[in-house]
């Protein structure tokens, strides 16, 4: 029998109702498809009223990623505390749109690596994960498998040599889940996630969890773009009071191609 890990915040983060769902990522996705698609994005993970705009900026990109059949997925761990790298033991991610196989050789290639745990706790009602599984339903329609990573406390190279492992080819899409700055007010926000933005831009791996929640699992992925001499593109820079009115205490949200 195979085990399943069934959507923790559908009707929270993102639409329950599978037809909504599909049509409000397909408006947030709107746009030309690139000439070649990027090797790795990485996107907020907010509720989507919130930060799906942004995300679906780099998601956009993916139009034309036909090639594509396994994505690797990293994200900060929320609610669990958590020392390195969690993979899950289940067999199936599933969401309102349908249900994505785990991959098992990718996992089965990264088991043994140093910071890399076997754990289903962390990954039972993280979101940061479960919100992208929409978007990459929708624009990898031809089906791919899963390789959901939930980064805790790592070092940017334990992070970079598990991605190293699975990097693979074209067919393989790295994506890095983070959100920026927390609850800073409008303008103090804007010019934290710019420079934060910069760094990014600049594949420095020193960002820090305040800069960006995700600093764990954005830090190893930068420091592997280096050393493969890739660049990273910003194409999508908001926050909170951008997409919802409120501008007291606003989240910091960006979207990145990396080719």
């Amino acid at each position: 029998m195979q085990t399943i890990r069934q959507p923790a915040v559908a009707g929270l983060f993102y639409p329950f109702d599978a037809g909504e769902l599909a049509q409000l990522v397909r408006r947030y996705t709107q746009g030309d498809a690139p000439a070649s698609s990027p090797k790795m994005i990485i996107v907020p993970h907010a509720g989507y009223i919130y930060s799906g705009a942004i995300a679906g900026a780099a998601y956009a990109q993916l139009q034309s990623a036909t090639q594509v059949r396994r994505v690797v997925l990293l994200g900060p761990s929320h609610r669990v505390a958590l020392r390195g790298i969690a993979v899950p033991s289940v067999d199936r991610f599933a969401t309102p749109l349908g249900e994505i196989a785990i991959d098992n050789g990718l996992r089965e290639a990264i088991t043994s690596l140093p910071g890399v745990i076997v754990h289903d706790v962390p990954h039972a009602q993280e979101h940061s994960l479960e919100v992208q599984l929409p978007f990459l339903q929708s624009l990898l329609p031809g089906g791919f498998t899963l390789l959901p990573l939930v980064v805790g406390d790592a070092d940017p190279a334990t992070v970079a040599a598990v991605l190293d492992a699975v990097w693979g080819s074209d067919e393989t899409l790295v994506v890095i889940s983070t959100d920026l700055s927390h609850y800073l007010p409008y303008g103090t926000a804007r010019q934290v996630d710019a420079e934060t933005s910069a760094l990014i831009e600049a594949r420095n791996t020193q960002i820090h969890p305040e800069q960006a929640c995700g600093a764990h699992p954005l830090n190893g992925a930068l420091l592997l773009a280096r050393r493969k001499n890739l660049q990273v593109e910003c194409v999508k820079l908001a926050n909170s009071g951008d997409t919802t009115g409120t501008r007291d205490r606003v989240v910091g949200y960006g979207a990145y191609v990396v080719r």
